[in-house]
This record gives C-alpha cells, structure tokens and sequence, in this order.
C-alpha cells in the first residue's frame, strides 16, 4: 500500500480540514459541502499526476501544439451519501471520467454494535480500468472494503486509489491488509482513535449528517 497523509505537507488543504473540524462553523452546511468539493478537487489534481499520459497533437488558430493527455480510464467511484460533494470535487477535474456509486450503511444492533450493508451499486465495467474510492471519513476501513467488493461484480480495476478526508489510524491498518497490495491511499489526515460508537477522534462528526441534515 501507498499512503499520502496531506496533512504532512503545507497546503490549503489544512485549511479547509481545520474549518470542517470547526463546532464553530459547522452549523453552515454550504461551507462544509464546499470544503468537501474543495478537497476533493485538490486530491483530484495530486492524483492526476499520477496517472499515465499519451501524447496527442491539437489543432489551433495558429498551428499544431502538443499536449499530454491523461490516456487512464477513470471511474470516481462513492460511498453515498457523504460523498456525494466528494464526488462533485473529483468530478471537476477529471470532468471526462465514468462514475459509480455504492450504498454502504450501519445498521445498528444497539447503541454501539453495528453490521455495515450494502444494497445498491451503479457502475459501469471496471475491467482494465483506474477505479478511484471515495468516502470522506475512513472510520473502520469496513465500509470501503465492502464497498470494493461489491464493485467487483462489475469487474476488476487495474488500478485502485482509495480517497478520504479523514482515516483512522485503525482504518489505515484494515485497508492495508484487506485491499489489494498496490492499492494508493490519499487522507486529509489519519487521526489516533475510535470511541465506542466507531466514529473517528477527534474527526468532526457525522459528515453525512453535517453535510445534508440529521437523519432518522
């Protein structure tokens, strides 16, 4: 596993992490969607020089011009429902690439334990493909590991990018041992714990719910 923690690097990145963390703006749900696009771009745009590029030669007003072109099949693919601003972020940068979404969810057996589910997956063919999972908190690793196993039944990527905002320290560890070894792992920051309820600490709380509105 590749791990690229941006917290270790100086960007604006951090600053956009620290107003999501924030209890005294978390109460302006448009900032916080638009912190989440904003990193998501930003990830987008360190990802994108990763990829592999073809050179293609493009017709101006004047003449002929080179450009390298990103020659990976892309497809953004997103837990629901946090993710969907996530999502918009990768989406404006690699404008051109496929999209998938998987519905992965806790069903609570008490207040504290909880099996996590999928029930919905739309995704177009992903053999031979760059598969980029996205989810802005990386609590257990367990929602993203389902997650990848769903979209497997649509086929088998040959590159895989795995995209939060936040991981825990425990998550990093899951991900490392239940996902494919060359997987590359992008976090805003890993945080140190979990409480009971498996939510990260100190995180910033439910993104979902910061996001969109308290649900049932």
């Amino acid at each position: 596993m590749n791990l690229i923690n941006f917290q270790e690097q100086n960007s604006v990145l951090n600053h956009y992490l620290k107003e999501m963390r924030s209890i005294h703006m978390q109460n302006d749900r448009l900032r916080f969607r638009t912190n989440i696009r904003r990193i998501g771009e930003i990830m987008a745009y360190e990802i994108s020089k990763t990829l592999d590029y073809q050179t293609e030669q493009v017709q101006t007003p004047l003449g002929m011009a080179t450009a390298e072109t990103i020659s990976d099949r892309i497809v953004i693919g997103t837990i629901l429902r946090a993710g969907l601003p996530f999502h918009q972020g990768f989406l404006n940068y690699l404008d051109y690439a496929e999209n998938a979404f998987v519905s992965a969810y806790r069903k609570y057996k008490d207040t504290i334990k909880f099996d996590i589910f999928v029930e919905y997956i739309a995704s177009p063919d992903l053999n031979g493909k760059t598969l980029i999972l996205t989810d802005p908190m990386l609590a257990t690793g367990g929602s993203m590991e389902l997650a990848y196993g769903a979209l497997l039944s649509k086929g088998t990527p040959a590159k895989l990018h795995v995209a939060s905002i936040i991981a825990s320290q425990q998550a990093i560890g899951y991900i490392e041992k239940h996902l494919p070894a060359d997987t590359t792992v992008w976090v805003g920051a890993i945080d140190p714990d979990l409480n009971e309820h498996s939510y990260i600490v100190p995180g910033l709380g439910d993104a979902g719910d910061l996001a969109f509105g308290e649900k049932l």
